[in-house]
């Protein structure tokens, strides 16, 4: 299975625990730079998943120097606009300093979203 899939499958069962294996995407994609495993479009079935991968994936590909699949550019914003770390005190600054990867699909999270350690 690609391995994207099995991310976003991972992300929607764990519903509350998403992140851990979204991450270790990014943290797998950022190590191999393999566009095969980005290489055929995501089967949309959450829109604010979809929405997360795409614009993540957009955001990689753009950072790694890599060709960002056509597919992503299918892939819609969400109806509502999504805060991704949920705090609401927080909401001005992800206006602000989301990526605009993320802000074109109605994703708002901080300009450090992407930042490991």
């Amino acid at each position: 299975m690609n391995p994207i899939f099995e991310t976003k499958l991972e992300m929607i069962e764990a519903k509350e625990q998403w992140f851990i294996p979204f991450m270790n995407f990014v943290d797998d994609f950022r190590y191999h730079k393999d566009i095969n495993a980005i290489s055929k479009p995501l089967e949309l079935s959450n829109e604010k998943f979809d929405a997360l991968l795409a614009s993540t994936i957009e955001y990689l590909c753009n950072e790694l120097h890599i060709n960002t699949p056509d597919w992503v550019w299918a892939v819609p914003a969400c109806k509502d606009p999504w805060f991704v770390s949920g705090v609401e005190s927080i909401k001005a600054f992800a206006i602000v300093e989301s990526p605009v990867y993320f802000r074109r699909r109605k994703i708002f999270v901080l300009e450090n979203f992407l930042y490991r350690v």
